[in-house]
């Protein structure tokens, strides 16, 4: 029961996230928990109650120790999702 309470309490209590995005080269993100997968095609990540995923061609991450995230290159689509919760680990289709 307790990490049920302790799981509502970090979801309630979470930061909101804030995605910029600067023409098609940058996307900074604010309160990126946890980078899932990253190469240069597709980025997955995790910020706030999102579940965010990136695709295009160069792409490269930085500044992930700050708390927040920049991913720099050609960036072609960006995908947001809602987590069903902290232990909503999987993306929903399971495919990217």
């Amino acid at each position: 029961m307790f990490e049920k309470l302790s799981g509502r309490a970090d979801e309630l209590l979470s930061p909101v996230s804030g995605i910029h995005i600067e023409s098609n080269r940058e996307l900074v993100v604010e309160n990126c928990r946890r980078i899932e997968e990253c190469d240069e095609v597709f980025m997955q990540f995790i910020s706030g109650h999102l579940r965010v995923q990136v695709w295009g061609s160069g792409l490269r991450a930085y500044d992930h120790c700050t708390g927040g995230l920049v991913i720099r290159g050609r960036i072609e689509r960006v995908e947001l999702a809602e987590r069903g919760g902290r232990h909503d680990e999987r993306p929903a289709s399971g495919k990217h």
